[in-house]
């Protein structure tokens, strides 16, 4: 497996994009957009030489990890020839299915067709497709190039070799690799996301503030960010579409999102991406300041 492709060239995209490339696989990346794709380079390049001012690679390896990397705007071109593909599109899951029934069709029918969803069903996924057993979930972790955990989710009918050569792959890659099974929000989410909903829960009462919560949770649990920041970083529609997906797919009221959640991603406070959240932020500021609604 040395040449793979990466649909979607956002935040996610380019950073899976960057680590198969930087460890020496020849990567497709794909995105309907050209401007979209040329600001994947950008950042790609910005974060190797970030890598670079640490010294945590040479400028051999940062000219070698760019020469890896294609850029495709023909979704059919752009997985012809490759051994495997990851989706990173959009976490919406009419786009989804449509795009691995294009893969489906375009992709070698040997290449392994995995997802880098956060909580939609695998195996709703390769029902799509006339391969479901080579269908599986590759969930990176926000920053890729950094964080270390791969879910590895296995759909229904996921074949075992195809498991197997996926931990094999994120090996290679340094990643840790975990297997799970497909459920609503799988293990990452179907924690983290209740956490997450119970913080916003606890502000909305009236139980204590955006920097208290955080707090207790930093330095009582050692968490490295508290939760409602995390929730801004991740993207507060991020989270309401996950706490739905585990609502619908559980019918269990206790994952039904907070109000406040409800609220805020309706009137477009979605956290780091909209410049507020719970917190304030700034361009080129690091300082970490409570919204004024709260």
């Amino acid at each position: 497996m040395q040449k793979i492709a990466v649909i979607g060239a956002g935040t996610m995209g380019n950073g899976i994009a960057h680590v198969f490339a930087q460890n020496g696989y020849a990567v497709n990346l794909v995105d309907v957009s050209a401007p979209a794709l040329e600001k994947a380079l950008q950042t790609i390049t910005r974060n190797l030489d970030r890598q670079l001012a640490k010294e945590a690679i040479t400028e051999a390896i940062k000219t070698q990890t760019l020469g890896n990397i294609s850029l495709q705007t023909d979704l059919a071109t752009g997985v012809k020839d490759v051994s495997l593909v990851v989706e990173a599109a959009t976490e919406n899951i009419a786009l989804k299915l449509k795009i691995f029934q294009d893969l489906d069709q375009h992709a070698h029918p040997d290449a392994i067709l995995a997802t880098n969803t956060s909580s939609i069903s695998i195996t709703k996924i390769a029902a799509a497709t006339k391969r479901p057993a080579k269908v599986i979930g590759m969930h990176f972790m926000n920053p890729v190039p950094v964080m270390k955990l791969v879910e590895i989710i296995n759909g229904y009918a996921t074949d075992k070799t195809v498991t197997s050569t996926i931990v094999a792959l994120s090996e290679k890659l340094g990643k840790v690799p975990c297997v799970v099974n497909d459920y609503p929000g799988f293990i990452a989410n179907r924690i983290l996301m209740p956490m997450i909903n119970e913080a916003i829960c606890s502000l909305f009462e009236g139980v204590a503030g955006v920097a208290e919560i955080d707090t207790v949770m930093k330095l009582g649990m050692a968490h490295p960010m508290g939760p409602l920041q995390l929730a801004d970083f991740i993207g507060l529609d991020v989270c309401l579409s996950i706490l739905h997906v585990l609502h619908d797919g559980f019918g269990n009221p206790k994952y039904a999102p907070c109000p406040l959640l409800v609220n805020m991603v309706t009137a477009g406070y979605l956290g780091v991406k909209s410049g507020e959240g719970f917190y304030k932020y700034t361009a080129g500021s690091k300082e970490l300041v409570v919204s004024e609604r709260f």
